[in-house]
């Protein structure tokens, strides 16, 4: 349903304002039904958390929307009709993107590459040409901008294409890759969730790769040693319930261990383009890879959390992260009662959340 004006500003403003996370503001919208009645509530809900607390400043973002308009971007919100459904089933979806370009491309089916940086030659060629078998097949690659891999990946799917940024829309990262963003945002699709004007940082990086995986339903990793940051992408894929592929390398090259480390733990084995659209067509979420994150239970709580009074858990929270799911079942109360009393402490500073639907106190505010 569309939104009026004065709702879509109130949902920009709700999401830049302090402690207000993804899914904090869909429980927000979910309790409030509306961003303007969720705004005008955050005073008393912070008060309840034993802190001030102050919405973002109307100028705030009425500089951000004219940011986003300068810079030829609109924004997209979680409830619209062109939101792409794969990245709307995430838990941390993001409820609002800002764009440039093609979005009618995130409808088709969607393959995430990543990979290296500092990569190989071979693999530099192999992704583009992979990208380009792909985006022949009707497929469009999902990448993030990098250097090596992303970049290839991206140049071989052209114009088939989605580039999602750590940086505001308008903030070109890395600068070499200034005339290749470009052209994605005109003739593919550029993706991004932080406000215009944002300097990327580095815990900006595991959000753009949420969406990377998010929107896909299989991520091919290319090229990568075993501590780079295209691993965090085949793990969220994989506690998303989607594929994870993978293409080996030799053991004697320390970007191939990467890759060779997600076969071991589960992810599929693949040499060609075919292996990766039999594997992805007509994906249904039911991925033959058996690489997996522990899942968390999912609750449906819009009706529930409009009603519930928030539960008393303060004492069952320490700064050890804990799953929602297991608070729920300790504690004895219900799913809306424990997301009230979780909302109520994170916007007050007080609760951090963390990857896999768990919960903590925020150590920065112990004493």
């Amino acid at each position: 349903m569309p939104i009026d004006q004065a709702e879509a500003f109130a949902r920009i403003r709700l999401l830049r304002s302090p402690n207000i996370g993804p899914v904090t503001y869909r429980h927000l919208l979910a309790r409030f039904g509306a961003a303007t009645a969720a705004i005008d509530a955050l005073p008393d809900i912070g008060k309840k958390g034993g802190r001030a607390y102050r919405p973002a400043q109307r100028e705030r973002i009425e500089t951000e929307i004219a940011a986003t308009r300068k810079a030829g971007a609109k924004y997209l919100f979680h409830d619209s009709p062109d939101y792409p459904e794969l990245l709307r089933e995430l838990d941390s979806a993001p409820p609002i993107v800002t764009w440039r370009g093609n979005m009618k491309i995130a409808a088709r089916p969607c393959v995430a590459m990543v990979g290296a940086r500092n990569a190989s030659a071979a693999a530099i060629k192999l992704s583009r040409e992979f990208a380009h078998g792909l985006t022949n097949a009707g497929m469009t690659v999902v990448s993030g901008l990098a250097r090596g891999i992303d970049g290839a990946a991206h140049q071989g799917a052209m114009p088939a294409t989605i580039g999602v940024i750590a940086s505001g829309i308008d903030i070109a990262y890395p600068p070499q890759h200034a005339e290749l963003q470009e052209q994605i945002a005109n003739e593919g699709l550029l993706i991004a969730e932080q406000p215009p004007g944002t300097e990327p940082r580095g815990s900006h990086f595991p959000s753009r790769n949420r969406i990377i995986a998010g929107l896909a339903s299989g991520t091919l990793v290319v090229e990568a040693a075993p501590k780079s940051g295209s691993l965090i992408t085949a793990r969220l894929a994989g506690e998303a319930g989607r594929e994870v592929m993978a293409i080996p390398g030799s053991p004697l090259d320390a970007r191939s261990r990467g890759c060779n480390q997600l076969i071991r733990e589960g992810a599929v084995l693949v040499q060609s383009v075919d292996d990766v659209i039999e594997l992805l067509s007509g994906f249904e979420g039911q991925p033959r890879s058996r690489f997996r994150e522990n899942a968390t239970l999912d609750f449906d709580f819009g009706d529930e959390l409009s009603d519930a009074e928030p539960a008393d858990i303060s004492a069952m929270l320490s700064t050890a992260p804990i799953g929602v799911d297991e608070l729920i079942r300790q504690s004895g109360e219900s799913a809306g009662a424990v997301h009230i009393s979780l909302m109520e402490l994170e916007i007050s500073g007080q609760l951090q959340r963390h990857a896999g639907g768990r919960v903590s106190l925020n150590a920065a505010n112990r004493g």
